[in-house]
């Protein structure tokens, strides 16, 4: 199986023990990987989302995000220059900063995205909703 990569709506399922968020084909997927990625732009928008009151989180961000890559045994893919220039490359379909650079990590990396968000095939990137 490719890589998998979460993203920040997934990570966010892990962070509040929101297993039943997950589809079947997802929870298998995520079982079966031999490597779960993060994106560090995922810390970055759950670290701003919370300082701005939008979310509740069972921790700060920093160690939540520590807490769950431990637990879950998830690594965090590099956010390279390569990346960031895809990212700004991409068509508009999808406006908001941090999928974009999600999506062009993912297309970078060869790997399938956790998501809902029915934009990301769009791109044709590879999907386990």
């Amino acid at each position: 199986m490719r890589p998998l990569l979460l993203d920040t709506c997934a990570v966010l399922k892990l962070a509040n023990g929101e297993f039943g968020k997950f589809s079947r084909s997802a929870m298998k997927a995520m079982r079966e990987a031999d490597i779960l990625y993060v994106s560090p732009i995922s810390e970055w928008e759950i670290s701003l989302k919370w300082k701005q009151g939008g979310i509740e989180l069972p921790l700060e961000p920093r160690a939540l995000m520590h807490k769950l890559m431990n637990a879950y045994s998830l690594s965090l893919v590099p956010l390279s220059e390569e990346v960031m220039f895809k990212a700004t490359e991409l068509p508009d379909i999808h406006r908001d900063p941090a999928d974009r650079f999600i999506i062009a990590t993912a297309m970078l990396g060869n790997m399938v995205v956790v998501t809902t968000d029915h934009r990301f095939p769009q791109y044709g990137v590879s999907v386990v909703s």
